[in-house]
């Protein structure tokens, strides 16, 4: 299935670049590859190249959204294991280790960061992953997926919804079912904690949202266009990145008008974005909901001979290896999926041994550019940066650092 491809207009036109609530001007710029001289007589430190100067004005000052009920960010500093909590989940339950299942929505970078996580900290207290299976973004799948896991008898089982809605009356199996429940970034609907699920441990998906917008502003002229590039259904992670974008450029930029194409099935966002771009000439920089449909935008522009600046949030091997080049990509919003999966496994730890977590748990979210890469890379996967980015990363120093 193609998803239809349209374009709405949003904001409004001003005849200056409007000041951010910290007071740093939205400086104009050129629709390339480079940022061009502004019209504002001072650029905003986050559109400078070097690290020290973009990620302090990048990051934002706190945990910028709130949970899938209007709960306040808590910190993952709250689900820390006390020596005392660590010998009581060693001892599991009736001498037996303590066993979990995961169910996540697809396969790929973002599952296998947080696998990482999951497994390295459910290892030091020998809880032991009994199943771990990914739907490919079908709501069937995950649904068997998910009965499956059930009928395994897990004490606690870890997942994401596909779809929040559809999805929902498997979920409240899992409670009926005596089994503990802790979400990745979104609770289905309907659920409620603590009687339904435990706990959701989310990235902030709005405040990596905003970074991607900040960074890209940079590029974009006065009274300029950006088009989003979004997942056309209600999910609530990407329709947080997409709030994040959208509020920063309303209250940042509002001369900036926006133009959206949206796509329905990921394995089709390149296409989406093809066409977009062909029906949209004057969009003069793409916002991407993920780094997935932004390998999609880039490859169009390459193939349409088009020199556009993008960015996107999160920051898989491919987007690493784009980034360190900065032809077209530009900066990202990176989840920390290493972390996130560090306080998915804590949480779930905690409330196996009977004690009550925090609704909703706020990962922060993380400014990377090209010249912070190697770092950027290494806090957002626990890992160095791969062969292929950090040989275009050398390439390209001392600017890619």
């Amino acid at each position: 299935m193609t998803a239809a491809c349209g374009a709405s207009s949003g904001g409004a036109s001003s005849s200056s670049a409007a000041s951010s609530p910290s007071g740093e001007s939205s400086a104009s710029s050129s629709s390339s590859a480079e940022p061009s001289s502004s019209a504002s007589s001072e650029t905003p430190a986050y559109c400078a190249d070097d690290a020290a100067t973009a990620l302090p004005a990048l990051q934002p000052s706190g945990i910028v959204g709130q949970g899938p009920n209007g709960e306040p960010a808590a910190s993952p500093d709250d689900v820390a294991i006390s020596d005392a909590d660590a010998a009581t989940i060693k001892a599991g339950k009736n001498g037996t280790p303590f066993k979990v299942a995961i169910v996540f929505q697809f396969s790929g970078d973002w599952p296998n960061g947080q696998t990482k996580g999951l497994t390295d900290e459910f290892s030091k207290y020998g809880v032991e992953i009994i199943s771990n299976t990914e739907a490919n973004f079908k709501v069937d799948k995950q649904i068997a997926n998910i009965e499956n896991a059930i009928q395994l008898q897990p004490d606690g089982i870890i997942s994401i919804p596909v779809d929040d809605v559809a999805t929902a009356p498997a979920y409240k199996k899992v409670s009926e079912a005596g089994i503990k429940l802790v979400f990745m970034d979104n609770a289905a609907k309907g659920l409620k904690a603590p009687q339904d699920y435990q706990a959701v441990i989310s990235a902030d998906s709005q405040g990596n949202g905003q970074v991607a917008a900040k960074k890209l502003s940079c590029y974009i002229p006065q009274d300029g266009t950006v088009g989003i590039v979004d997942f056309g259904i209600t999910f609530f992670v990407t329709n947080q990145r997409t709030k994040g974008a959208k509020d920063w450029f309303a209250a940042n930029r509002p001369d900036i008008k926006i133009k959206e194409g949206n796509f329905t099935d990921p394995n089709q966002a390149g296409d989406v974005a093809a066409n977009f771009l062909t029906a949209n000439p004057d969009v003069n920089g793409v916002w991407a909901v993920w780094d997935g449909p932004a390998q999609g935008v880039i490859s169009a522009l390459r193939a349409q001979g088009k020199n556009l600046p993008v960015t996107t949030i999160d920051l898989g091997d491919q987007a690493a290896t784009d980034l360190a080049s900065s032809e077209f990509l530009k900066g990202v919003g990176a989840q920390r999926p290493y972390e996130q999966g560090v306080a998915e496994a804590r949480a779930m730890m905690l409330t196996l041994i009977g004690k009550t977590v925090p609704a909703w748990i706020g990962v922060p979210a993380l400014p990377v550019i090209q010249n912070n890469l190697r770092q950027g890379y290494e806090d957002s996967w626990a890992k160095p940066l791969p062969e292929k980015p950090e040989a275009a990363c050398k390439t390209n120093e001392p600017k890619c650092a």
